[in-house]
């Protein structure tokens, strides 16, 4: 298959606004995928390389050859040409790599270079999310669409559920299971503004877990192989020994854990997040562990335990084999309540303790892989949204030369984009600004000498005392007295909060 006819269906999905048709449009390139291309085909319609990390930044892109006047360029070519630059390293590898680039894109249509260039920048926002790929994978393999998505949870890996699925059908697709060593997409919680609501939504008697101020880990060991996953499904294993240490010492032989990992001080209380978070970033290809405290784990389910697949049992089973399997040390605090008091009592008791809140659970609910349901409430103390910088402003003053005011964006599942909510440079540290400035400095896609449009992929935690209707904006809301709490390295854009989460808060009373 031509490249081009991969550009050109993602120029004709964005186009397009309606699903179906989008659907349509993606299926019908599958289609036409040979099958040793479905794998770079099906990234490239996603959005994505095939190849995580190729080495090529924003300033690669910049001085281009001419385009090609004719299309001579496939889908295999193309994921050949990216496959060589991904691995060059060494001496000279700069010049290597520009030699390369600049042969792919010299080889390649005006059509075919645009595309190129949004995928190398991760730029390419044509509404053709994971979700809308996956139906548009049933549609074209003729398999139901509820096998395609929880294959697609259970691997992580959309390419391999759409080789799997266009080449060997639906029976293959029910052969994906949970496989220890390979982290599957962790269950979401959606929020409530108390604990009465959390409640409501997960009826009584329900579990109470403390929500830990630390980073989601998904822990995977087989025999003496242990691997830790961050929930963007990051392999982090290398950065956390003492976590490995811990789950290596277990009187188990496999086992798959989700929990959290925190830094904690001389009182056992946490300490910031921002440092618990530099233990696992891995940006800037370092393995080894960065300097700061140790992170302590503590699990709070329990996905696969010594050959058996626990995902589809109730959770109450789940976290009564936890609890067998791994010493009290290691579980997050937990509780059984029958009331709003008794919730509300434990809301209070993780606060005092330094924790973020409490989650709420249906013990009776399975874990649901990827999805944010009413079976897992989160509650926390304060309006709090995870969002995405859009863009940032150069600071005056005193901030002058530091990169300060943050536009702030909610995610529109509708699009697949952002829609923006505000600004705001409240909360911000000196080491924060310090840190933000570098951090946009490498996502800069354009600098006007005021504003510096970034590529949307940083998230942020923001405070905020409430929602109002505002025509400056594009969604007609704007937070009121937003300020940062903190950066999640560990959470991509794709689970930021969405415009409807913020609409659905509401006016503030008065």
């Amino acid at each position: 298959m031509l490249f081009l006819d991969v550009a050109a269906t993602s120029a004709a999905v964005t186009a397009t606004s309606g699903r179906k048709a989008k659907i349509e449009l993606l299926a019908d390139a599958l289609r036409r995928l040979d099958p040793d291309e479905l794998a770079a085909g099906s990234a490239y319609l996603a959005g994505e390389l095939r190849q995580r990390q190729t080495g090529v930044g924003y300033a690669s892109l910049r001085d281009l050859p001419a385009p090609a006047a004719d299309a001579t360029l496939t889908v295999g070519a193309v994921d050949a040409a990216i496959a060589e630059i991904a691995v060059v390293a060494g001496t000279g590898s700069q010049a290597r790599r520009r030699q390369l680039l600049g042969a792919l894109f010299g080889a390649a249509t005006a059509d075919e270079q645009r595309l190129l260039v949004a995928l190398f920048g991760g730029e390419l926002r044509q509404g053709a999310q994971a979700g809308l790929l996956a139906d548009a994978i049933a549609r074209a393999a003729e398999v139901p669409v509820t096998a395609v998505r929880r294959a697609l949870l259970l691997s992580g890996d959309l390419k391999h559920v759409a080789v799997t699925a266009l080449t060997r059908g639906a029976a293959a697709l029910a052969e994906i299971s949970l496989r220890v060593g390979t982290p599957l997409t962790p269950m979401l919680a959606q929020s409530a503004t108390d604990v009465s609501a959390a409640l409501l939504a997960t009826g009584t008697p329900a579990t109470v877990d403390v929500k830990l101020d630390g980073i989601r880990i998904q822990v995977h060991r087989s025999d003496d192989d242990v691997a830790v996953f961050t929930r963007s499904l990051d392999d982090i294993t290398t950065r956390v020994p003492e976590v490995v240490a811990a789950v290596r010492a277990l009187p188990v032989r496999d086992i798959v854990l989700d929990g959290e990992a925190m830094a904690l001080d001389d009182r056992g209380r946490p300490r910031p997040f921002q440092e618990t978070s530099s233990r696992a970033m891995t940006r800037g290809g370092g393995t080894a562990p960065s300097a700061g405290p140790a992170l302590t784990p503590y699990f709070f389910d329990l996905l696969h335990l010594d050959g058996t697949d626990l995902l589809d049992e109730p959770g109450r089973v789940r976290w009564a084999a936890l609890a067998d399997a791994l010493p009290a040390a290691l579980l997050v605090g937990r509780r059984t309540v029958t009331s709003e008091e008794e919730g509300a009592a434990a809301f209070a008791e993780a606060l005092a303790a330094g924790q973020e809140g409490v989650m709420i659970k249906a013990p009776e609910a399975p874990y649901d892989v990827g999805r944010r349901g009413s079976a897992w409430v989160k509650v926390k103390p304060r309006h709090t949204l995870d969002l995405v910088v859009l863009a940032v402003e150069w600071g005056h003053g005193r901030r002058r030369g530091w990169l300060s005011n943050l536009h702030l964006g909610a995610r529109d599942p509708r699009t697949g984009g952002f829609v923006m909510l505000g600004k705001t440079f409240k909360g911000l540290t000196d080491e924060l600004l310090r840190w933000q400035t570098e951090r946009f400095k490498e996502l800069a896609v354009d600098d006007n000498g005021w504003v510096v449009t970034v590529r949307p992929e940083q998230v942020v935690e923001i405070a905020f005392d409430g929602v109002q209707t505002s025509p400056r904006y594009p969604g007609g809301v704007a937070l009121r007295f937003a300020r940062v709490l903190r950066y999640r390295d560990d959470k991509p854009a794709a689970e930021a909060d969405t415009i409807d989460m913020v609409k659905a808060i509401g006016m503030p009373a008065g």
